[in-house]
């Protein structure tokens, strides 16, 4: 599996950090991709701090190891940006 772009692989599972302007636009970033994620029935693993957002992604149904579903998640992740 190739890892998507902007993502590297941290501890069995895809990781991204990803800073905006401010506050609002990173919750702005986390309802569309909750959005996406419920879409998929497939939910990250995530952190915000004011204006940063890190996300972890695994399938746990898979004994927490990155698997397909997580990298169609990450593309559509990368695709919000």
């Amino acid at each position: 599996m190739k890892t998507p772009q902007g993502w590297s692989q941290n501890d069995n599972a895809l990781y991204r950090k990803i800073e905006f302007k401010d506050f609002s636009e990173a919750f702005a970033f986390m309802i569309r991709t909750a959005l996406e994620a419920q879409c998929m029935n497939h939910h990250p693993a995530w952190k915000n701090v004011y204006n940063t957002v890190e996300i972890w992604l695994s399938t746990h149904d898979a004994g927490d190891i990155v698997t397909e579903k997580d990298i169609s998640l990450a593309e559509k992740i990368n695709a919000l940006l």
